[in-house]
């Protein structure tokens, strides 16, 4: 059996898969082994840094991918769409701020465009603009996110698209959340948290093991990082990540933090130099629970395929056949 829905029609692919665009995970070896498998790799771009992506895009080699960008960040280095552009991704995703600027560049590069949506208003926009695809991410996702919760979102988010593809992100990471989002009429599935471990992803190895042994129960929402970082992100989103001392320092205390800022961005910086998860952020969301093992991220995918297959011919037979007269 296999699961063929519009999305892979949209995007010629053989499982209704996308890589999450994680900054600093996604990078050219981990989007070219989901592309390789039959889904759809997406490079990360975070928050722009032009050597980053030439190396990633080349470190990808002959693989069919994508990339996905930070929206309002881009917005502050709009040469690296260009740069992205050149390099004929076969999707380009735009997340978090007003995509609709960029929209006639990547229309003239005759490159597919989805975008993430976190509510129902930002959905119809980019319904009115006739995009290529959607992503309706619940807050239940790693990384940054609103407060909309996966379930009832994608639902919503496909009453109103027109045929468009829905693509449902947050909480799934096997093929039972697969099987679910097929069920709620989305296309398929944007996955980060599924592949954070991976041996192909850029995580370091600290990291990769906070993930393996942490929960969902053990992530939360927050600003702590964004501000120690020195990221002025839009108060509409804040950071999903595995609590640690840090987070449990400072995530009450915002105001304490700005004001012992100094030392703390220093403190944070030399944990990421160290790979010091007890002060750097470990970027995964609740869907940490299904992830148990280091492996190839080819592996990841085809367990996740073939799950929702069962899945899917389990709940088959919960119906009884129609009996024609």
């Amino acid at each position: 059996m296999a699961i063929r829905t519009s999305l892979c029609d949209l995007f010629d692919i053989k499982h209704p898969v996308l890589l999450a665009p994680m900054a600093g995970v996604s990078g050219g070896a981990l989007a070219a082994a989901v592309s390789k498998v039959g889904g759809l790799g997406l490079i990360g771009g975070g928050y722009g840094d032009a050597d980053w992506l030439i190396r990633e895009f080349n470190a990808a080699g002959d693989a069919r991918i994508g990339v996905g960008f930070i929206t309002w960040s881009l917005a502050r280095q709009p040469q690296l769409l260009d740069l992205a552009l050149t390099r004929n991704p076969a999707a380009l995703m735009l997340s978090f701020g007003d995509f609709k600027p960029f929209l006639h560049y990547i229309r003239d590069a005759q490159t597919k465009l989805i975008v993430q949506v976190q509510t129902l208003e930002q959905a119809r926009e980019a319904v009115d603009a006739g995009v290529d695809a959607i992503v309706a991410q619940g807050t239940e996702a790693g990384g940054h996110g609103a407060t909309r919760a996966t379930l009832p979102l994608v639902p919503a988010v496909v009453d109103i698209a027109q045929g468009i593809p829905v693509i449902a992100a947050g909480g799934i990471a096997d093929g039972r959340g697969l099987a679910a989002a097929l069920a709620l009429d989305a296309s398929g599935v944007l996955c980060g948290t599924a592949f954070f471990a991976s041996d192909e992803s850029l995580a370091n190895n600290n990291a990769k093991q906070a993930a393996l042994r942490g929960s969902g129960d053990d992530t939360e929402r927050s600003s702590v990082f964004d501000i120690a970082r020195g990221l002025d992100w839009p108060s509409d989103w804040n950071l999903r990540t595995m609590r640690n001392t840090f987070t449990r320092q400072w995530s009450a205390d915002i105001d304490g933090l700005r004001r012992n800022l100094a030392a703390e961005k220093e403190r944070f910086e030399a944990s990421q130099t160290a790979d010091d998860t007890d002060v750097a952020a470990v970027i995964v969301g609740e869907a940490a629970d299904l992830i148990r093992s280091r492996e190839p991220a080819q592996a990841t995918l085809h367990r996740m395929i073939s799950q929702a297959e069962h899945r899917l011919r389990r709940v088959g037979q919960l119906v009884d056949p129609i009996i024609k007269d």
